[in-house]
């Protein structure tokens, strides 16, 4: 699965392009902390089946996050938000939820197991799993979605990648290696495991220190 470095890297990406003129020290600090903090559901997996990728790696959370700026920032008569950080502060909360959602939710959701997308509404996981292409043979072909009609009775359903509830589905992580753990199983510090994920972590590195330099130039 990805590792912390992995999202920290496609975050500053992100930001890179979404937060002009506020790519400083303290709003970073804010984005990496909020996009690195689901993977504190991997300590509660001890005592919560089906914790990781369950607890914190949802859209509920960030679905409500979103409904509350939203609420303070246009219908209340004094926004909190507005008044404490003024309309740059509005602009880096919605940037850090867009960045949570995309560099870290996401971004799981298309790998092992996926995420219990809106857990805890409703308990199941789903992950993104699937090829899109144009063939000359068969012309398009979509596997993400796929659907189904059982032959006795004819009803017809679709498969969107569910995987299972938090009884029967575990991701495996450093806290929580699986039972019967075999040699790809995370280790301790994972860092990259596959050379795209290094190469998002570099370059989102390399970004970082880009966007400092040329700060630095232009005082």
């Amino acid at each position: 699965m990805p590792s912390t470095v992995v999202h920290a890297g496609f975050a500053l990406l992100l930001a890179a392009g979404l937060l002009k003129g506020a790519y400083d020290r303290r709003t970073l600090a804010i984005l990496l902390v909020v996009v690195t903090l689901p993977e504190a559901d991997t300590l509660v997996g001890p005592w919560m089946d089906g914790a990781h990728r369950a607890l914190l790696h949802n859209l509920t959370i960030p679905i409500l996050a979103g409904i509350v700026v939203y609420w303070d920032t246009c219908y209340r008569e004094r926004s909190w938000l507005r008044e404490r950080f003024g309309g740059g502060g509005i602009r880096v909360a919605w940037v850090v939820l867009f960045v949570h959602v995309f560099a870290h939710i996401l971004l799981d959701y298309a790998h092992l197991e996926g995420i219990n997308v809106f857990y805890p509404v409703y308990d199941r996981f789903f992950r993104l799993e699937g090829e899109l292409l144009v063939s000359t043979a068969d012309g398009v072909i979509q596997t993400f979605v796929e659907f189904e009609t059982n032959p006795e009775t004819g009803e017809q359903t679709a498969d969107v990648g569910a995987v299972g509830t938090t009884a029967d589905t575990h991701v495996a992580n450093p806290v929580e290696l699986s039972e019967d753990p075999e040699p790809d199983d995370p280790i301790l510090l994972p860092i990259a495991e596959r050379g795209w994920e290094l190469y998002l972590a570099l370059t989102g590195l390399f970004v970082l220190i880009a966007r400092r330099l040329q700060n630095r130039d232009s005082e």
